[in-house]
């Protein structure tokens, strides 16, 4: 059997800690945000990739939308399907590798928030497969809202430094980081305890993007609608300009 790449690892037995971490707060606001973006019609289907615990997905679902979440990890999808339970709604959590999906005009909506695979792959070609399957799963006039790491970033701040400044008590830390020019990926060790109290350590790297290289991947796959702004989290807006001070952007792109 190969050996698992990074972003395996590390969502294995990682559900309960995952939503402790300081970048999954922001749930509420973000989908107030999506809802407008949704134009409050609860009539869409809407595809969660990479939905992680389902968090998004059961809030969404909370406010009487039809959601299908679909994620690569076992261990997360367990712990949405409880958190769904506890919750009293019904959302189709399903497995799924975001390279290869199923599903083909669809979805009025696809959302990948807070790096739902996309950009972790460990290629620039395996990155596209996933914004590709997100296309293929949108009707003609589907909405693709979606977040990644903001490449404009790391040109005039350290990543480390913004991660170790981020993070609460108890959560993963990131260290030796290295932003490497020519690639635009950050290579980082992660350091973290899962659910079964194992401490982890792996290598990893991820894919940062300026706007025009998003706008042109966008372009090539059908989407005539491309915007691009600042992400803070828990409190998406389209007023905030992308800036070199944001560490995510936000994308809402429309086929």
């Amino acid at each position: 059997m190969s050996k698992k790449q990074w972003y395996e690892a590390l969502f294995e037995n990682y559900g309960e800690k995952y939503d402790g971490e300081c970048f999954t707060q922001g749930t509420m606001g973000e989908c107030d945000f999506l809802e407008k973006e949704f134009g409050h019609d609860k009539s869409l289907k809407i595809l969660d990739i990479g939905c992680g615990t389902g968090r998004h997905d059961i809030e969404l679902a909370k406010r009487g939308y039809s959601v299908t979440g679909i994620d690569l990890s076992d261990s997360q999808l367990e712990r949405a399907e409880k958190k769904a339970s506890e919750a009293g709604v019904k959302v189709k959590f399903m497995q799924h590798d975001a390279r290869n999906l199923p599903f083909r005009d669809e979805f009025h909506v696809a959302i990948m928030l807070c790096e739902g695979g996309f950009p972790l792959m460990e290629t620039d070609e395996m990155n596209f497969e996933i914004l590709k399957s997100a296309a293929n799963s949108l009707k003609t006039g589907g909405k693709f809202i979606f977040t990644t790491l903001n490449g404009l970033f790391p040109l005039y701040h350290s990543v480390e430094e913004f991660c170790d400044n981020e993070k609460g008590e108890g959560n993963a830390t990131y260290r030796s980081n290295t932003f490497d020019l020519m690639t635009f990926r950050d290579h980082n060790i992660t350091e973290f305890t899962d659910d079964l109290g194992n401490k982890k350590t792996l290598d990893c790297n991820e894919r940062y993007y300026v706007p025009s290289e998003i706008t042109w991947l966008l372009k090539t796959l059908g989407f005539s609608k491309i915007e691009i702004f600042g992400a803070k989290l828990g409190a998406f807006s389209r007023n905030d300009k992308l800036t070199t001070e944001d560490f995510e952007m936000l994308v809402v792109a429309q086929k």
